[in-house]
């Protein structure tokens, strides 16, 4: 009996935790405001944080496979921007041909 009150106890602490930085962590939650959802949490052991999953909790975004379009994903960095690539491939190409152009004159001009 003792290893199940324990067992639960745990469990309790885990969902207290979880929905707790659940709340604090996303953009917008639903239903009641933000801190009306921390004071569930808080106050209400078990009831508080299973409520906040079920009711609180924003909506995921669709699959990929679903029928809601959205708009294309940007890339998360430069690195991964063909079109940044491309723009830094051609100016650096630019200065090394103006570099290799002014190397050839100075050194055309020490022959002399």
């Amino acid at each position: 009996m003792v290893r199940l009150f324990i067992f639960l106890a745990a469990a309790q602490l885990a969902l207290f935790v979880l929905a707790l930085i659940s709340c604090l962590s996303v953009e917008r939650v639903r239903t009641l405001p933000r801190f009306a959802w921390v004071l569930l949490i808080l106050f209400i052991p078990l009831a508080g944080p299973a409520a906040y999953f079920v009711w609180g909790r924003p909506v995921s975004p669709p699959l990929e496979g679903s029928l809601v379009r959205r708009a294309p994903r940007r890339p998360s960095s430069p690195d991964d921007d063909p079109e940044f690539l491309r723009t830094v491939d051609s100016e650096q190409s630019r200065r090394d041909r103006e570099l290799l152009a002014q190397w050839e004159q100075d050194f055309g001009d020490d022959d002399k």
